[in-house]
């Protein structure tokens, strides 16, 4: 895989860049150019950087300055690490560079601001959109900010797709190539666009989450069709896997069933202690002869109405597939997938939010069309229909975001951080990372964890 990484950044290079991004590209760590990107005071900044597959690193770099008339300087206050950063750990997602600042989720304040922002000023709470929005294009005019047609001029993308995400932060140059939040600084392009202001009641440890988790989870339940009176079972006990649990309820779910098992099977203990209702189905605990589909049906007549993919396609467990896997025969497996489908009841809904780069073998298209199965790709949440909702919710109480956090970390255990989360070891569900200008641990949450 690391190979068809390497080989997709060779291929950009000799086709170009489409040359139609209204914000600057592949500026991934501002010491790339310290004169053009670096703030002129000299002053540095801790961030974590990717050395290679599973390789990452605590580094010293440059402070980023404003560079653009729409740029935010924010003092990052929060970031954390989610299962899509391990998917670049892994290095399962291409086009990484050496020396790239990782990291899509973060809040901070505002330290100084481009001339043509006007809606924020220094010393602004804020968490930022893990995409990267123009605020006027097709996309962006109806909120659907993930698809930003004008921020990420990748043609890798653009041809493997036929057409290009948002551009993202800390995610590679697929999606543009932005230096992401996991640091103490980090420049936001349009940030009068893409930072929504946190009022005085939601602390960093709330609001941090506004940044994907959130609403990713709401996206994957809203967009499947989750509604009254559904049972609906969720492939993956992580973070967006339970909150989508949880927002299952909220859109009225009759049950809820996780599945999940091997070296993170105390996740299921962990979301059935947080929210009681859930079912749980650990699938290494299966006799044999017993899948998760007819375990599945077992439980409830003809299978659930819906499944949600909250894992991610790098994960095989069959031979064959780790096989095509490693040669590069496919960058996916199939495997939840197919037993997705064949675990819904016909006219089933399922939905895809867990990370899925580029193709797959085997994949089980008989079932979909001979039974009516409602395959949906949930793509990358837009963040920017949801957000101000779900801190509404967050403010009156109907969401409870409290429930998925478990560690308080200091950014410079970041690379220690992303070992031990692989590793599903101590427990790590979703981590507050502080920085040296976060605010003091907010009532009930977490105090601080360390491992050295």
């Amino acid at each position: 895989m690391a190979a068809v990484s390497q080989g997709a950044n060779y291929i950009e290079k000799a086709i170009g860049h489409t040359g139609d991004a209204v914000t600057e590209n592949d500026m991934t760590n501002p010491d790339r150019d310290r004169a053009k990107y670096g703030d002129p005071s000299g002053e540095k900044m801790k961030a974590l950087v990717w050395n290679g597959k599973n390789d990452v690193q605590m580094v010293e770099t440059s402070k980023p300055k404003v560079i653009e008339d729409r740029d935010v300087i924010l003092k990052v206050t929060g970031s954390t690490i989610c299962g899509s950063d391990l998917h670049l750990f892994h290095g399962s997602v291409v086009q990484l560079q050496k020396g790239d600042i990782l990291g899509h989720e973060f809040c901070g304040k505002v330290d100084s601001v481009g001339p043509g922002v006007k809606n924020l000023k220094e010393g602004d709470r804020v968490v930022a959109s893990f995409q990267i929005a123009c605020g006027d294009c097709m996309y962006c005019k109806r909120k659907l900010s993930s698809q930003c047609e004008r921020t990420n001029e990748n043609k890798v993308e653009n041809i493997m797709y036929g057409g290009r995400t948002a551009g993202m932060f800390g995610y590679s140059h697929f999606t543009g190539g932005f230096a992401g939040g996991q640091a103490e600084y980090a420049r936001v392009p349009y940030g009068d666009v893409n930072l929504l202001k946190l009022p005085d009641d939601i602390p960093d440890e709330k609001g941090l989450y506004l940044s994907d988790v959130l609403s990713t989870s709401w996206n994957c339940v809203v967009d499947t069709g989750v509604k009254e009176g559904d049972v609906v079972a969720i492939w993956g006990a992580g973070p967006i896997g339970q909150m989508c649990a949880q927002m299952s309820f909220i859109r009225g779910a009759k049950r809820v069933i996780v599945i999940d098992g091997g070296n993170a099977a105390w996740r299921l203990d962990l979301v059935k202690s947080k929210t009681p209702k859930v079912e749980t189905l650990n699938y290494t605990d299966l006799p044999s002869g017993t899948t998760v589909t007819s375990k599945l049906k077992e439980m409830e007549h003809g299978g659930p109405d819906v499944a949600l993919e909250c894992a991610a396609g790098e994960y095989a467990k069959g031979i064959g597939h780790k096989i095509e896997l490693a040669l590069g025969l496919e960058t996916d497996t199939s495997e939840i997938l197919n037993e997705m489908i064949t675990s819904v009841k016909s006219y089933g809904r399922v939905g895809i939010t867990g990370v899925y780069v580029g193709f797959t073998n085997h994949f089980n298209i008989g079932a979909v069309m001979e039974r009516g199965i409602r395959f949906i790709g949930n793509g990358q949440a837009p963040v920017h229909l949801y957000w101000q909702d779900l801190l509404k919710m967050l403010q009156d109480g109907s969401l409870d975001s409290s429930i998925m956090l478990s560690h308080r970390v200091n950014i410079d255990e970041m690379d220690t951080l992303y070992k031990k989360f692989d590793a599903r070891a101590d427990n790590l569900q979703k981590v507050f990372v502080q920085t040296r200008f976060s605010d003091p641990p907010a009532p009930g949450t977490p105090e601080l964890t360390s491992w050295k």
